[in-house]
């Protein structure tokens, strides 16, 4: 505000954004850094010596969701597959439940449109 030279002014303010811009970098890699930060050491080594074992948990659950699974395609009722959705514990299996309860109401919903869908003789 001190300059009247518009010149000069337009340099002032350029030389203000870049220097806003290289401290907006630095927060972000400051920032980037702190988000990605590696885990301490001892804990690492916990995670290798227990991965077996959750590898071993993820395919039984993997082989427990494909029974689940099959066994819903056997239902035709809603009101019993809600049933299942309340028992249910394990986020995997109600999202598997709430699927297989969306499929039938649209076929509900598409059945119920076909019947009321007049047919016209060719």
């Amino acid at each position: 505000e001190a300059t009247l030279d518009l010149a000069e002014r337009r340099r002032i303010r350029s030389a203000i954004r870049e220097l806003q811009r290289q401290e907006l970098e630095r927060d972000e890699e400051a920032l980037a850094s702190k988000r990605f930060r590696p885990e301490r050491g001892s804990h690492r080594q916990d995670d290798k010596e227990n991965w077996p074992r959750s590898r071993r948990l993820e395919e039984e659950q993997q082989t427990a969701l494909a029974a689940l699974s099959r066994q819903l395609e056997a239902i035709t009722d809603v009101e019993e597959l809600t049933k299942l959705l309340r028992a249910a514990g394990e986020y995997e299996e109600r999202k598997l439940i709430r699927a297989a309860i969306r499929k039938l109401r649209a076929e509900e919903i598409e059945g119920e449109a076909l019947s009321l869908c007049p047919r016209t003789a060719t």
